[in-house]
């Protein structure tokens, strides 16, 4: 007796194969709707990028022409960083939360060791005797502007791995406070502005705030780190005399006789802000970048600001750093993974927190304390690292439930208990 098979129907017949079905469903995936935080996040991304471009063309025009360079030779260097950043934020954002798990670890071994070679004899360059460049040919680079992103991730995975255990105070302080006091101190050894070290323990502060440790608990850090500012401080004489300036009188004839001094460029920015008024002399007008303002590129970059656009354009400014925050919130609020609320908290803090503390310096509310402000200060590696880092809360964006009725049912009943949590 002989049986028979009965034919198969070739796939091109049908309905495509399996293959075929495949690919349609990563074809959806590839162009289906994004959350509107990815959409927040990424536009204000690029449109403080490009206005920051803007500025700095405007900012060091005039110095790049009477040395004799191009006037595009400072702009078209930071955007080569910019045109290298964007695609790796967009890249970054197709990456699944568990690879930036995977890389916490790895990420902060990796950027510790690159903070290390500013120590090095013939690649460590100092800069307004800052020990925190590194020069490699005739690229430039600050590592400590990857260690932010760095902290971040890893502060992250060790208290979300933690969660269960945060109410004890020996697991949230070890690793964190050792590992963390580590990364600070080698940026603080190296730096007179204690800027970038006041960052640091900013992001650290903000992860464990965010990871939801008890507050007692949070106390005792945020008491190590206030003292640690108040040493880094006291401890270096040309950290002690931009404080002290910061407190001298505006009015007081020190600074206005002052050729070269502590309070020469405060005094210079403010001028600048005052010159802009509400509308500004206009887009490349600027009186102060002729060589009186030093740092009119990178950290008083917002004076120039103002001195060109006005109260309107840091107006616009501060607005989208404020959608920025807000979207970056939202991820926060959403999410139900531990790891993503407290590195997108971490990153929060160092972005919107930077941007307060150089808008803040400029205003002379603050010391002068070094950080530019994000995305549009001159400085390839610190805007290379925030674009990287908005990659990252893309990323996370992408987790989250499209739409309104899925947000909404993403949310715990206000009557009902959530069932993963138990009393303890």
């Amino acid at each position: 007796m002989t049986t028979t098979t009965p034919p198969t129907r070739p796939a091109a017949d049908g309905d495509g194969g399996s293959s075929g079905f495949a690919a349609r469903v990563s074809l959806g995936r590839a162009f289906a709707p994004v959350p509107s935080e990815f959409l927040l996040i990424a536009s204000t991304a690029l449109l403080l990028t490009g206005f920051g471009l803007m500025m700095v063309l405007s900012a060091t025009m005039a110095s790049a022409m009477a040395a004799g360079q191009s006037p595009f030779e400072v702009v078209m260097k930071q955007a080569i960083f910019a045109v290298i950043g964007i695609p790796l934020m967009f890249i970054a954002s197709r990456l699944p939360v568990t690879f930036w798990k995977k890389i916490a670890w790895p990420s902060l071994i990796a950027a510790t060791c690159f903070q290390m070679l500013v120590f090095v004899p013939g690649l460590g360059v100092a800069n307004d005797g800052n020990q925190n460049w590194i020069q490699i040919g005739g690229v430039q680079a600050q590592p400590s502007e990857f260690l932010k992103l760095a902290l971040a991730l890893w502060l992250g995975y060790v208290l979300f791995r933690k969660q269960t255990l945060l109410g004890s105070w020996a697991h949230v302080f070890i690793p964190v406070v050792p590992v963390g006091g580590l990364v600070i101190g080698l940026v603080a050894v190296g730096s007179e502005d204690l800027g970038t070290g006041m960052i640091l323990m900013a992001i650290l502060l903000g992860c464990l705030f965010f990871s939801g440790v008890k507050l007692r608990i949070f106390i005792i850090p945020l008491i190590i780190v206030v003292v640690a500012t108040v040493f880094f401080a006291v401890t270096n004489s040309n950290r002690m005399a931009r404080i002290m300036s910061s407190l001298v009188n505006f009015d007081s004839m020190d600074c206005y006789n002052a050729a070269s001094g502590d309070c020469y460029q405060a005094v210079h920015g403010i001028w600048a802000l005052a010159n802009g008024g509400v509308f500004g002399l206009g887009l490349g007008n600027s009186r102060e970048k002729y060589g009186w303002l030093p740092a009119r590129s990178n950290d008083y970059i917002f004076a120039i600001l103002g001195e060109e656009l006005g109260l309107v354009g840091c107006a616009v400014v501060l607005l989208l750093f404020t959608v920025f925050a807000i979207a970056t919130f939202q991820i926060i609020r959403k999410t139900r993974d531990p790891f993503v609320r407290i590195v997108s908290g971490g990153i929060i803090v160092w972005i919107v927190g930077q941007a307060l503390v150089n808008i803040g310096v400029v205003l002379r509310l603050f010391p002068v304390l070094g950080v530019p402000l994000p995305f549009m200060s001159q400085g390839g590696t610190s805007l290379l690292s925030v674009l990287v880092a908005c990659g990252v809360l893309l990323s996370f964006a992408r987790t989250l439930p499209a739409g309104p009725s899925a947000a909404s049912a993403a949310e715990p009943h206000p009557g009902r208990a959530e069932p993963h949590r138990r009393a303890r």
